[in-house]
């Protein structure tokens, strides 16, 4: 989740505010513009008085390091230390805190207000899809995968906007049908503020492939003030549901990104201490 939002939706937020767009030869990097929308959603950490031990490492550089993991995908031990961001052990300890604290989420609806505020999201239809994340070591929300041999996984749920922007996720077991998430993912959708009136909710029409077909769910879609346009199973493809899911590649990028905070193994060999 967090890869996904501050890098993409925090360029686009310096995209639709400052009318250029700035070159980012480094997506790790937490420009100025995201730090100013950044440090006042994270929780402030005094030191104390008595043994205050090292000193806390800066917020923003571990950010960056806590992005620069999640996007390279190495092991947070493996962290290089001559970047700056401090060990990796204390990018994640920092990860399990703001997530805890619920940063990720408030930061999540701030930048949805603001592309909103500069008419950047489409509430005119959104689309649903998922993606599966191997958990060998299994976990919560992990079950085994009837399409991979019993392999123990995850699967990821997410919702978008019309072009893309991830809206709301969910977590479940690999077992689960795609289905039973429908109803929560449009459920989770946070009241998206950013311009006068009600903050928006509910996007016109919800788009779905074959494995959200069900009248079930099309109904309670309905109840909910929404229009579903799921594909039907046993018929032909070529329906021109494609067309409106253009942002399908960018669907399938968000949903495996989405949870990261969730399914982020701690660094194995070392025991959690207290945050630094």
């Amino acid at each position: 989740m967090i890869n996904d939002l501050v890098v993409p939706l925090g360029t686009k937020l310096i995209n639709v505010c400052g009318g250029a767009e700035l070159a980012r030869p480094k997506p790790w990097e937490v420009s100025d513009e995201l730090w100013t929308v950044v440090k006042p959603l994270l929780p402030k950490v005094e030191r104390r008085f008595r043994y205050p031990g090292r000193k806390r490492r800066d917020d923003r550089l571990v950010l960056q390091g806590i992005i620069f993991v999640l996007q390279t995908g190495i092991a947070w031990e493996h962290l290089p230390q001559e970047l700056g961001f401090g060990s990796g052990m204390t990018c994640w300890r920092r990860l399990v805190e703001w997530q805890e604290a619920g940063v990720w989420q408030r930061l999540h609806e701030t930048l949805l207000a603001s592309l909103r505020a500069a008419d950047a999201l489409d509430f005119s239809h959104a689309a649903v899809d998922s993606s599966h994340i191997k958990a060998l070591k299994g976990g919560g929300k992990t079950g085994r995968s009837p399409v991979d041999r019993g392999r123990t996984g995850s699967k990821h749920h997410v919702i978008t906007d019309g072009t893309g922007i991830p809206l709301a996720f969910t977590l479940t077991g690999r077992n689960r049908n795609d289905g039973t998430q429908l109803i929560p993912l449009l459920q989770a959708v946070p009241p998206v503020r950013g311009k006068r009136g009600r903050p928006r909710r509910r996007p016109g029409v919800v788009l779905a492939d074959r494995g959200y077909d069900h009248d079930k769910h099309r109904r309670l879609v309905r109840d909910l003030g929404i229009r579903p346009v799921i594909a039907h199973r046993n018929t032909q493809h070529g329906s021109g549901l494609g067309t409106k899911r253009w942002g399908r590649a960018r669907l399938r990028a968000a949903a495996a990104s989405a949870c990261t905070a969730q399914t982020t193994p701690r660094p194995a060999g070392r025991r959690r201490s207290a945050p630094r």
